[in-house]
């Protein structure tokens, strides 16, 4: 079948590319304990099947377990629609985001080593983070008012999401800076949207960590990884860039059109990455990240292999920016996201690396669980109350897609209904 694509469908596919980057009885994460399914089970493959077979995903791969064993596992759909691969345990995703977990675990190794502290300025390590400018708004003109920042960014603001930087998917005033920018190229790339610890913004923080991590290491960031934590924990279908294999093993981005049916997208090949990103551009698998949530969930360690203390997973696990509200983001390009509230009427705060649901969910996790997600659609939660941690898989565009977070939405509370019935 021939997909014709109008001019903003084409448009959208080419921001998608640059924006990135089950049978049952699959294998399980290699330093997890034996898959021990509830009875309910197939109440859950009925819900997931249910979606694909609306088209409301194409596909989708989701797990969940305790710190102990993996109580679920499923795959569902297609790797593209109209094409016979079928997703599996194995199939690959592009987790954008999701990146970011991983660059706060390494920044916290590196501070468990004393070779960094939370709290002393960042520049002393980057000079880049030195003498940062606030925009202060604009003047009659439009112009941008700058002015210095009252204090200085710290590894804890970067973490936390409070430095001040901020995405333009999500902050008009950053869109309406950069067109600024680009008139006056004598104004700097990324000035602060506010003083750092006073607000919160989801933005491009985990980039500037990964930096101080290579620079603290003397390693690139993906060879750190490789060498303290995906190496560890055998994740080893988790990578900046894929070889073959991999990549024949590779889920296809979908678009969400107008009418709501989907467009897959030719799989397109990425180069290998010149500059790798903290904040982004990791590939996964479900049962590869789920082991990463099971080692965190476990206080840091999964089968003798240790990535953490538990005095830090527990740190990152708090609460770290008081009353300020986090987690909820309003667009500013629908084609790439729709606005962000995954939890209406729940407060909301971050930890060193993840969202915190300050409330319980109802019929969902409990309150002082920890997530977050990629922008094409993958999301993971962990619980520690429960002892729960669990992960979902899809390839679509917009991010906060209504019909992919119904999916997700479904999937947790059918693992929380399992588990109470066991």
């Amino acid at each position: 079948m021939t997909v014709r694509f109008s001019r903003r469908d084409a448009l959208l596919r080419t921001a998608a590319v640059a924006a990135a980057g089950l049978i049952p009885g699959a294998a399980v994460p290699s330093l997890a304990a034996p898959l021990r399914t509830s009875p309910r089970s197939g109440e859950i493959d009925a819900i997931l099947q249910a979606r694909v077979d609306a088209a409301d995903v194409p596909g989708v791969v989701a797990m969940a377990a305790t710190e102990h064993s993996v109580i679920y596992q499923g795959a569902f759909g297609a790797r593209s629609m109209g094409a016979a691969a079928r997703m599996s345990a194995d199939t690959v995703f592009s987790i954008a985001s999701m990146t970011k977990l991983l660059t706060s675990v390494a920044a916290l190794q590196l501070v468990e080593g004393g070779k960094i502290k939370l709290d002393e300025p960042a520049a002393r390590i980057d000079p880049t983070l030195g003498s940062p400018q606030v925009l202060d708004g604009f003047d009659a003109q439009g112009a941008p008012r700058l002015r210095a920042a009252r204090k200085p960014i710290t590894l804890r603001h970067l973490l936390t999401h409070t430095s001040g930087l901020s995405y333009q998917l999500w902050d008009t005033n950053v869109v309406r800076y950069g067109k600024a920018s680009r008139k006056d190229p004598a104004l700097p790339r990324t000035p602060l949207m506010f003083d750092p610890d006073t607000r919160w913004a989801y933005g491009g923080s985990l980039d500037r960590v990964g930096r101080l991590v290579e620079i603290v290491s003397g390693q690139s960031l993906d060879r750190y990884f490789r060498d303290h934590i995906l190496g560890p924990l055998e994740m080893n279908d988790t990578a900046f860039s894929l070889n073959e294999k991999q990549r024949a093993r590779q889920a296809s981005l979908h678009l969400r059109k107008v009418d709501g049916a989907l467009a897959p997208q030719p799989l397109v090949r990425r180069a290998e990455p010149k500059v790798i990103s903290g904040g982004g551009g990791l590939y996964s698998t479900a049962p590869d990240y789920l082991t990463l949530l099971q080692a965190l969930l476990n206080g840091g360690a999964l089968a003798g292999k240790s990535i953490l203390r538990p005095q830090t997973v527990a740190l990152m696990s708090t609460n770290q920016i008081g009353n300020l509200d986090a987690g909820i983001l309003k667009t500013t390009n629908p084609a790439l996201s729709e606005n962000v509230d995954f939890f209406p009427g729940v407060r909301l705060r971050w930890g060193l690396g993840d969202m915190i649901n300050i409330d319980p969910v109802p019929d969902g996790r409990r309150a002082g669980s920890l997530t977050w997600a990629g922008l094409y659609n993958t999301y993971y939660w962990i619980d520690p109350a429960s002892r729960i941690a669990g992960v979902i898989m899809m390839q679509i565009l917009p991010f906060a897609d209504q019909r992919a977070l119904k999916a997700y939405r479904l999937f947790e509370r059918g693992i929380y209904r399992a588990h109470r019935a066991a």
